[in-house]
C-alpha cells in the first residue's frame, strides 16, 4: 500500500483567537474581572462577532472564563485540586474545611449503596450532604452514605447542617483502615446542576470513596466536581500545572 500524504489543515480562526485570549487572560487579567463587550472584544482582535463567540465558548469549556447572567463574562478562578490516590487515610470532614455540612437524613439508599456498604436494601442508612465552594461559586456536592451501625452513639440528634455534623463527629471515633477511591466522568443529572449551577448533562466528575475499617464498610462518598472547575491530583507531592508547555509544582 503506498503512503499518502495528509494535506496540512489549516488552524480554524476561532481556535487561533482561543490561544490569543488565553495568553491575554494571563497577562491583562486577573480572577473576577469582567472582560469588555463582545462588540469591543472583536473591534480589538480584529475578527467577526461569530468568531469570537466561538473561541470564548471553547474557553468557558476549558475553565478559563464563566459567564453570568447579569454580570458578563469573567475570569474563572485556578482550578480546584481533587486529590485521589494519596497515601493519607483520614475520615471525611477531618482535615479539610473546605466542605461544609448542609443535612443529613435517615433514608434508605439506592440498591447499589446499599450492596456497596453491605447493608441490607431495605435498611435506611444517614445520608450526610455537603457543598464545597469556591471563591464564592460551588464546584462540588457530595453524598455521604452512612450506616446506622457505624455511628450508633448518635441519638436523638439535631435536624439540619447539626445533625450532619454530629454523624461526622461519630464517625469520627471509628479507627480507619483504609480508603478506596474511584474516579469517573459523568453527566450532571437535574438535582446536581442545581447545587452545581450548571446545566443538566454538563460534564462532571464523579469521586466515589469507600471508608473501611476492620470490620467492613463504614461509609461511602459519591462526590460531584465540576470538571470546568476541578483537576485531579495524585500522589503526595502536591499539585502539579501545566501551562505554555512548563510544568510547575503547586502546594
Amino acid at each position: 500500500m503506498g503512503t499518502t500524504q495528509l494535506e496540512p489543515v489549516q488552524e480554524p480562526k476561532y481556535w487561533h483567537l482561543r490561544t490569543v485570549l488565553s495568553e491575554a487572560l494571563d497577562s491583562e487579567f486577573s480572577v473576577g474581572e469582567i472582560l469588555p463587550n463582545e462588540r469591543d472584544l472583536a473591534a480589538r482582535f480584529g475578527v467577526a462577532r461569530a468568531t469570537l463567540r466561538q473561541a470564548l465558548e471553547q474557553l468557558e469549556l476549558e475553565g478559563r472564563l464563566q459567564r453570568r447572567r447579569g454580570v458578563g463574562t469573567t475570569v474563572a478562578p485556578p482550578r480546584v485540586g481533587v486529590a485521589v490516590g494519596t497515601r493519607e487515610q483520614v475520615w471525611p470532614g477531618m482535615a479539610d474545611d473546605s466542605w461544609q455540612p448542609l443535612d443529613s437524613t435517615l433514608v434508605t439508599p439506592p440498591a447499589a449503596v446499599a450492596d456497596a456498604l453491605g447493608t441490607d436494601r431495605d435498611a435506611p442508612v444517614h445520608t450526610v450532604r455537603r457543598s464545597r465552594v469556591s471563591h464564592g461559586q460551588p464546584v462540588a456536592a457530595e453524598l455521604l452514605h452512612v450506616p446506622q451501625a457505624s455511628v450508633p452513639g448518635l441519638g436523638d440528634a439535631p435536624a439540619g447542617a447539626a445533625r450532619a455534623r454530629a454523624v461526622l463527629r461519630e464517625l469520627h471515633r471509628l479507627e480507619l483502615a483504609h480508603q478506596e477511591s474511584s474516579v469517573e466522568l459523568g453527566s450532571a443529572r437535574a438535582e446536581e446542576a442545581r447545587e452545581l449551577d450548571r446545566l443538566p448533562g454538563a460534564p462532571v466528575l464523579v469521586v466515589t470513596t469507600r471508608y473501611l475499617t476492620e470490620t467492613g464498610t463504614a461509609a461511602l462518598s459519591v462526590a460531584t466536581y465540576r470538571a470546568d472547575t476541578c483537576r485531579l491530583t495524585f500522589g503526595d507531592a502536591g499539585d502539579v500545572r501545566v501551562h505554555d508547555g512548563v510544568a510547575s509544582g503547586v502546594g
